[in-house]
This record gives structure tokens, C-alpha cells and sequence, in this order.
């Protein structure tokens, strides 16, 4: 549903891309080196590339906005989580550790903001791919290319596309797929598969290239926030699985996890 905007959320949403590239380009550098990958105490893996890169947009969004909560990944791994409130910003510095420490190149900066519960603008950055995806709901979504020196060009508008009832293009996990999620896809009509890392996933969904992406697995709201606010940004949707609700953030009851959810086109 098209949700009304804060006329200064695009210029905001313009700041937080200019966040993500910088942290790409550290994390880049970083994915130039032989590092090391360390353990969390949840047995997931973390990179000084994912500890870089929060670092660089924490003290971005500080700058830019010390008034707003920031929930970030590696700061709640390690019990740092403040009080949210009713509007705070999400970050997940590197999502897809894992494409990362394989080198596939699909691995994101994400960065959104989340307003009573819903994501309202967000930016998936993909800096192995050079590409920026970008959205603020209620006022459209757009793709732009990224060049090594981090400067952005080729900014076009992008939109879901309608989910047929058969011929669908489905996309899923390439780290994380579960029986599930395939037990799911065997009843629908799918006419073609694109498994993708990370945040990836949604942001195809938003740019017409794949109708939907089941994820019957755990989540954070981190994963998911950017990538769920482009993807609304441009007529998709992210429900949760089998309600039908959408996909809600500040669920600290949960410890911030999600639900099932299914992510389509318009």
C-alpha cells in the first residue's frame, strides 16, 4: 500500500546512498586482501569488512541525523541495541558475509529507515556489481550504476512487475535455502530460478527480473529492512507466511528476527 512520504525523505534516502557507497568502497577494499573471517557467538560469520563498513555509515548517520535511534547489525551482535522509538534507522552493513568470504560478489551495504513499524526509504548498495538500488515508498524507486571512484550515473526508474499465476521467475537464497522453502516453490508454476545472495533478492523483484521470493527461514529485521523498502518503493510487497500481514519492523520481543515472508512483484 502507497504510504505518504516526508517531503524531505528523498533528500535523506539521496544521503544514505551516498553512505552506502563510501562503505562499499571500504569494504571493497578490504575484499582486495586475504582476510580473515571470525565467528559470532550466534555461529555466524563476520568480516573486519562488516565492522568497517558499520563504522563508516554509524558515524554517517550521526552526522546526519543525531536525533534519529540507529539499529545496526554488529553493534546488537554484541548487545548494543538502544531504545527505537517510533521512527530509527536499520542498518546491515554487509549482508551476505558469506557470498562475501566465497567471493561471488553478491553481498550489500543496506541502509533503511523505519517509521511506525515500516520501512519508509532504503538503499541496497552491491559494490562487487557497481549497482545502487534506491526507494522511498509512496515516491517511486530507481537502479543507478556505481563507478570505482564512486561517483553514480545512469540513475533509471525501476518497477515491479505483476506476479502471474504461472510462468513466475522465483528467486531464492543461495546460502540459506530450506526444504521449505523448495516444498512452497513445487506448488507454484515457475517457469524460470535465479538463486541470489543477500538483499539482491528483493531488489530483482523491484526491478522486474523475478515475481517472487519465498524465505521460510530466519531473518533479522536487518536483512530485510532496505531491501523490503525498495522493493514496496516500486509496487512490490513483503508479507509475512501464512498470514498474509506485512512484514513489520521493532519487533524487540522477538529479538528483532522475522517470520516466514513471501516478497512479490506488484
Amino acid at each position: 500500500m502507497t504510504k505518504p512520504n516526508n517531503p524531505d525523505d528523498s533528500a535523506l534516502c539521496d544521503a544514505l546512498a551516498t553512505l552506502a557507497i563510501d562503505a562499499g568502497a571500504a569494504i571493497m577494499t578490504i575484499y582486495g586482501t586475504d582476510f580473515v573471517a571470525d565467528q559470532k557467538e550466534d555461529a555466524s560469520p563476520v568480516t573486519a569488512a562488516d565492522r568497517c563498513g558499520e563504522e563508516i555509515i554509524v558515524a554517517g548517520l550521526r552526522a546526519l541525523a543525531p536525533h534519529i535511534p540507529i539499529l545496526a547489525e554488529e553493534a546488537a551482535s554484541e548487545g548494543r541495541i538502544p531504545a527505537l522509538g517510533d521512527e530509527f534507522f536499520l542498518v546491515d552493513p554487509l549482508d551476505g558475509t558469506r557470498e562475501f568470504i566465497d567471493r561471488t560478489g553478491e553481498f550489500t551495504v543496506n541502509i533503511a529507515l523505519i517509521r511506525a513499524g515500516r520501512p519508509v526509504l532504503g538503499v541496497v548498495s552491491a559494490p562487487a556489481a557497481g549497482k545502487l538500488y534506491a526507494g522511498v515508498v509512496g515516491n517511486g524507486a530507481w537502479v543507478a550504476d556505481v563507478k570505482e571512484d564512486g561517483s553514480v550515473s545512469n540513475r533509471r526508474h525501476i518497477s515491479a512487475t505483476a506476479t502471474p499465476e504461472k510462468g513466475l521467475i522465483a528467486v531464492a537464497s543461495r546460502s540459506h535455502r530450506s526444504a521449505e522453502t523448495d516444498d512452497y516453490l513445487s506448488t507454484l508454476d515457475i517457469a524460470d530460478f535465479a538463486a541470489a545472495g543477500s538483499s539482491l533478492k528483493f531488489c530483482l523483484i523491484a526491478e522486474g527480473a523475478a515475481h517472487i521470493y519465498p524465505r521460510f527461514g530466519r531473518t533479522m529485521e536487518w536483512d530485510t529492512g532496505a531491501g523490503q523498502a525498495v522493493l514496496e518503493a516500486a509496487g512490490g510487497k513483503v508479507c509475512v507466511h501464512p498470514s498474509g500481514e506485512p512484514l513489520t519492523y521493532n519487533k524487540r520481543a522477538r529479538g528483532f528476527d522475522n517470520p516466514y515472508f513471501i516478497a512479490t512483484g506488484a
